[in-house]
């Protein structure tokens, strides 16, 4: 099987003809954001916004086009509409929702208010945030995951983070994912763990130069277009801020519940509370907080320090009424273990490092199932731009 190239997949895509327009995608500047790795294909197709459920045949037959080019194992196209639309739908939305989903209508619902399962077999979905990078929120997604995972749970791990995921290094995966039939992928797995990210099919040096409404639409298929199979939980690994992945996730999915990490210092606690205010206005439960860096211990003559102050994120839950789930250290060893991909839960499951994920894990896994069994999962609220 030949390697694919940019060149023979722009010569697929320009038999390609806009309806309205009769003039090939290619020629009138439709195609974006093509990335290619190991047969692995992505791009994204501009539309105008009031054309886009009109427009999901012709991205079906991109799709199909670019599928049928040798040495192509499988490809994403999603649509994009980067023009206002006169019918008031905001500037950026993605196009391409589920069949049977009417405009302005939520994500998650059908007529009825019955809940539509956008990740069908999954009974929970967590997001860990944090409203600034630098304070190991994915180095205690995966933890807390693993965590479950020893808890006897089927758990999955979501790497939202397109710009920058770090779940494929964390765990020790390498390679892409297999794809049955071109549309569907397989998860990732080790430690039990299932896995999706980004960094499974482009180069870890290659930088996602994408815009908001692409970053959207690539979520959503990581969510629906991936095989998860049955889950207890799925941990989503969120990118640092409040900005579109964090509305995508709280807009198109019916989270169960977030949880939120920082570091002790105020200037972290700031952005962190900028987190847990977005989580509450789309009403998305906030599990707890997480004190992560919590304190130094040095590993010679074992005195404790606190490099980033101590106890913050302790104060901050209990002003804003959140509970405090628990402290995590600043320690070598679970630095060192992440870098290599053996987690310190299933490195080094007795450590005190690990064990205090572990209480932590089952204490969000508590909450969590306590709400499932309360009402079932929760449908994803609309949100008005004003």
């Amino acid at each position: 099987m030949s390697a694919v190239d940019e060149a023979s997949i722009f010569a697929a895509l320009k038999a390609i003809v806009e309806p309205r327009q009769q003039k090939d995608i290619v020629s009138l500047g439709m195609v974006s954001g093509l990335v290619v790795k190991d047969g692995n294909v992505g791009f994204a197709i501009e539309v105008d916004p009031r054309q886009g459920a009109a427009m999901e045949p012709l991205r079906k037959a991109a799709e199909k086009a670019v599928y049928d080019l040798d040495g192509v194992t499988s490809v994403t196209v999603v649509l994009t509409a980067e023009k206002s639309s006169a019918q008031g739908q905001p500037q950026g939305q993605p196009q391409g929702q589920p069949q049977g989903q009417s405009q302005g209508q939520p994500a998650g619902q059908r007529g009825g208010g019955q809940q539509q399962a956008l990740v069908p077999g999954v009974r929970s979905i967590v997001a860990v945030a944090s409203g600034k990078g630098g304070v190991g929120k994915s180095t205690t997604t995966t933890n807390l995951a693993l965590a479950m995972v020893q808890l006897g749970l089927k758990v999955g791990v979501l790497d939202a983070d397109i710009y920058g995921p770090s779940q494929p290094r964390m765990l020790g995966i390498s390679g892409r994912p297999s794809s049955p039939d071109g549309k569907i992928l397989n998860p990732m797995e080790n430690y039990g763990l299932k896995c999706m990210s980004m960094g499974f099919l482009v180069a870890e040096d290659t930088p996602m130069i994408w815009r908001g409404p692409m970053v959207q639409s690539a979520l959503q298929q990581m969510l629906r277009d991936v095989d998860w199979g049955e889950l207890d939980i799925l941990m989503v690994d969120m990118p640092p801020g409040t900005g579109d992945a964090q509305l995508t996730m709280a807009q198109q999915v019916p989270l169960t519940g977030a949880v939120i990490v920082s570091t002790p210092q105020d200037i972290a606690l700031l952005d962190a509370r900028k987190g847990l205010n977005m989580f509450r206005k789309v009403d998305v439960p906030v599990l707890g907080i997480v004190e992560n860096m919590s304190v130094f211990i040095c590993p010679n003559c074992g005195h404790e320090s606190h490099i980033f102050s101590h106890g913050g994120a302790r104060r901050e839950a209990e002003k804003l009424g959140m509970e405090f789930l628990g402290e995590l250290p600043l320690d070598i060893e679970i630095r060192e273990t992440s870098d290599g991909g053996r987690p310190i839960v299933v490195s080094n499951p007795d450590a005190a490092q690990a064990k205090a994920y572990g209480a932590i894990a089952a204490r969000v896994w508590e909450k969590v199932s306590a709400q499932i069994d309360a009402g079932g999962a929760r449908q994803a609220p609309k949100i008005v731009m004003q």
